[in-house]
């Protein structure tokens, strides 16, 4: 899914006002011509000429030529605050200003990017990288991260648990550990009121792989309308989108192990429910675009059941499900009584089968 955050960046024209500089004007010709030794024939209505305009810049995002994003500011702040300059914005009053940290750096900045060693080069090193992100006021609640570009080692093969390299968040609400190839997904952290605890970002790695990750992070105010419901791990808020799992790869992506979050989608204005297709897999014969608990090479049924009238719990999804709150299939006329609730397998339905299937919610 495609997600677009637009923040305008406004510039104010501040200047003196045409009345007080006509009394100020005055002042000075009394001084000269209210004696009766000069007096002028014809005093000429005085104008205000602005010499310059005091232009504040920002606060406000900007777009690097390099497609990053960064905070618009006068060039001498983004050097003061070790910022990294990419081209003028604000009408040119300002700078594009980009903000990088990588191990051992604090976040002190909006929309900063952790990046790895050596970036934008790969890394292949061992360790423990880390950052600490220090909340710019008591009224942050919530951080966005966007993986921009994030490709470390994968899981291992039999069990898919991440025993090489982690993603690790801790000091704000629980996440799960991710691995893999994730570029283009995102987080949403709740931190808490207040100067909490910081968080912090580890990537741990050990081994050899040409790693790379370029994170950016944002900082939400409590009262903004981009903060996601508290426990969201992702927020879609499009009328259309496409949702996937971390490390989603229809060549061979592995299924993360100990994955439990919640994915939320708002509701828009004038929509009264949500409709569902597995994506397109264009690269595989049959499609491998939803393989939950059944990630096979050959045909895997779906398998339903969690409280619907299809199958009882203990018959369809045990150990591993897509949790969605009561879906029928789309195109059933007359709709099936009931609805289900989980969905496992190799075909994504709200029925038991081989059959693929649009599905929704109301």
């Amino acid at each position: 899914m495609k997600l677009k955050l637009i923040v305008f960046c406004c510039l104010f024209i501040l200047a003196s006002g045409k009345v007080q500089k006509q009394a100020a004007t005055n002042s000075w010709r009394d001084l000269i011509f209210g004696g009766k030794w000069l007096s002028p024939p014809r005093l000429r209505e005085s104008k205000f000429l602005p010499i310059f305009a005091l232009v504040p810049i920002g606060p406000g995002s900007c777009s690097a030529p390099s497609g990053e994003q960064g905070n618009c500011i006068p060039s001498k702040d983004c050097v003061l605050r070790n910022g990294i300059p990419a081209g003028p914005c604000g009408g040119g009053y300002g700078v594009c200003c980009i903000f990088l940290q990588t191990c051992g750096g604090v976040l002190r900045e909006n929309s900063t990017y952790f990046v790895n060693p050596n970036h934008p080069d790969v890394y292949d090193g061992t360790g423990s990288c880390q950052v600490t992100i220090q909340k710019l006021h008591p009224d942050i609640c919530q951080l966005r991260l966007d993986l921009d570009m994030f490709s470390i080692a994968p899981p291992e093969a039999a069990n898919h648990l991440c025993n090489q390299d982690q993603l690790l968040i801790s000091g704000g609400s629980p996440t799960p550990t991710i691995c893999g190839s994730s570029t283009g997904d995102h987080m949403y952290i709740d931190a808490g009121l207040g100067q909490s605890n910081p968080i912090v970002l580890s990537v741990i790695t050990s081994g050899t792989f040409p790693r790379l990750w370029r994170i950016r992070v944002t900082q939400i105010h409590c009262g903004s309308i981009s903060r996601a419901d508290q426990g969201c791990l992702q927020y879609y808020t499009a009328i259309s989108g496409r949702v996937r799992s971390f490390n989603y790869n229809t060549m061979g992506g592995r299924q993360l192990s100990n994955q439990d979050y919640s994915i939320c989608i708002r509701n828009e204005r004038n929509f009264c429910g949500i409709q569902y297709n597995a994506c397109p897999d264009l690269e595989n014969n049959r499609s491998r675009a939803f393989t939950l608990s059944g990630n096979s090479n050959n045909p895997v049924p779906t398998m339903v059941g969690g409280g619907g009238a299809t199958l009882p719990t203990t018959s369809g999804c045990v150990s591993d499900w897509l949790l969605i709150g009561c879906i029928r299939s789309a195109d059933r006329i007359p709709p099936l009584p009931g609805c289900e609730d989980r969905v496992c397998g190799g075909t994504f339905s709200a029925e038991a089968g081989m059959l693929a299937r649009t599905v929704q919610c109301k």
